[in-house]
C-alpha cells in the first residue's frame, strides 16, 4: 500500500468584493504575510515566498506552476477549503478555474470549512461577518448539485467511487445526518457508490452521533495542541491573561505564547493515535503572528531532517496501524498561519525535497 499524501489548500490569494468591504479594496492573504513582525529574538518574520511570488489564483498560471510543483515532489493532490453559507460562496475561484482547464494535473477534493466567516484574522472572532447556516432539504440539494461538476470530474480524488469529502465541524451541523444521507442518495442517483465522508478530527473530541463518516482525518497540529493536561491548558491560559494585562499597563510587547520545539509537538502527535480507518495528519511548523500578533501561536518551523523523520513516522502509522493510505499536510499554502510547503525565502524547497525523499524510501519497501 503506498502512501499518498494531500495537503489541505487555502484559497484566500485573490480579491473578493466581500473582502473588498471587510478589509480594504484588494485584500488577500499576502497583506497578512507582509505586514508581520518579529515579536523575540530569531523569530522568522515576516516569511515571504521565493522570489516574492506574491501570486494570484484566480489565474490560470498560478495553479498550474502550483501543480507542477506538487507533482514533481510526488504530492498525490489538494484538499481545497469549500466555503458555503446558506447558499453563498466565499474563495470560490481558485476551484471553479480548476474545474474550467482540465489541463491543470492537479487532483483534488473539498474540506467543508462550516464555520461561520468572522474577524478572526485580527483578532476579533467574536465579530461574525458571514453566519454559518444549513437550512433543509431544498438548501442540502442546491449545495450538491454544486459540488457534482467537481466530483464528476476525473482529477476528483475518489474511494471506492465515492467522492472524497471532509467535513471540518459536523458537531456544528444539527441536521447532519439527514443531510448526509441526502447527498449519499444524491449521490448514487448521480452514479457513484455513495460519498466518502471524512471526519476531522481536530482535538480531543469526536463525533458521537452515528452519522455515514467512511474515514477520519488528523488535523495538526490543532490536534495535538489541544490534547494537552487541563492543567497545564488552564496554566497558559492564566499567564496569557496576565501578560496581556502587563503589556496594557506597561506599554510592553511581550508574545503571550512560548514558542512549542517542532520535535516536541511531532513526538507528541505520533503518541496520540488515533482508531483505525483514520488518514494520518502531519505539519510543516505553525506560526499565525500575521494574524494574531502577540497573540500568536508558534511551532518553530522544523529542520528538513525533523521534518522527514515526523513524516517517515507517520506514514508508517498510517500503514500499519490506521491501515489507510492517506497522509494529510497542514498545510500547501497557510503563509498567515506559517505551515507551508511551497518555497519560501528561508527554507526554500526542502519541506518539499523531503517528501520527495520520504515516500521513495516508504514505496521502496
Amino acid at each position: 500500500m503506498k502512501a499518498k499524501i494531500i495537503a489541505f489548500y487555502l484559497p484566500q490569494f485573490h480579491a473578493i468584493p466581500e473582502n473588498d468591504e471587510w478589509w480594504g479594496k484588494g485584500f488577500t492573504e499576502w497583506d497578512n504575510v507582509k505586514k508581520a513582525r518579529p515579536i523575540f529574538k530569531g523569530h522568522e518574520q515576516p516569511r515571504l515566498p521565493e522570489n516574492n511570488y506574491f501570486y494570484d489564483l484566480s489565474k490560470k498560471e498560478t495553479l498550474m506552476w502550483q501543480a507542477e510543483l506538487a507533482n514533481s515532489h510526488d504530492i498525490y493532490g489538494m484538499c481545497f477549503y469549500h466555503y458555503w453559507f446558506h447558499g453563498k460562496m466565499l474563495l470560490e475561484k481558485p476551484a471553479e478555474l480548476l474545474l474550467k482547464h482540465e489541463d491543470i494535473p492537479m487532483r483534488f477534493c473539498f474540506s467543508w470549512a462550516n464555520e461561520p466567516w468572522a474577524r478572526t484574522w485580527d483578532g476579533k472572532a467574536h465579530q461574525v461577518l458571514m453566519p454559518q447556516e444549513y437550512g433543509d432539504k431544498e438548501e442540502w440539494n442546491a449545495h450538491f448539485k454544486y459540488l457534482l461538476p467537481f466530483f464528476q470530474d476525473s482529477r476528483y480524488i475518489k474511494v471506492d467511487d465515492c467522492p472524497m469529502f471532509v467535513i471540518y465541524k459536523s458537531a456544528s451541523i444539527p441536521c447532519a445526518k439527514d443531510m448526509m444521507d441526502y447527498w449519499n442518495e444524491l449521490a448514487v442517483s448521480a452514479g457513484f457508490k455513495g460519498i466518502h465522508f471524512v471526519e476531522t478530527l481536530r482535538d480531543a473530541t469526536t463525533e458521537k452521533r452515528d452519522l455515514p463518516y467512511k474515514a477520519k482525518v488528523e488535523f495538526e497540529p490543532m490536534r495535538t495542541n489541544f490534547q494537552q493536561p487541563a492543567l497545564i491548558l488552564n496554566y497558559k491560559r492564566l499567564r496569557r491573561r496576565f501578560i496581556h494585562l502587563f503589556n496594557k499597563l506597561f506599554h510592553t510587547a511581550v508574545p503571550l505564547n512560548k514558542p512549542f520545539r517542532f520535535k516536541d509537538v511531532a513526538q507528541r502527535s505520533l503518541h496520540l493515535t488515533s482508531p483505525q480507518g483514520t488518514y494520518g495528519g502531519v505539519f510543516v511548523g505553525w506560526d499565525n503572528t500575521p494574524r494574531r500578533g502577540l497573540a500568536s501561536t508558534i511551532v518553530l518551523p522544523p529542520t528538513k531532517a525533523e521534518f522527514k523523520a515526523y513524516l517517515k513516522a507517520k506514514i508508517t502509522q498510517t500503514k500499519e496501524t490506521y491501515k489507510t493510505d492517506f497522509v494529510f499536510i497542514n498545510a500547501w499554502n497557510e503563509w498567515a498561519e506559517g505551515t507551508i510547503l511551497e518555497p519560501d525565502m528561508i527554507h526554500g524547497r526542502q519541506y518539499l525535497e523531503a517528501i520527495h525523499e520520504v515516500l521513495n524510501e516508504a514505496n521502496e519497501k
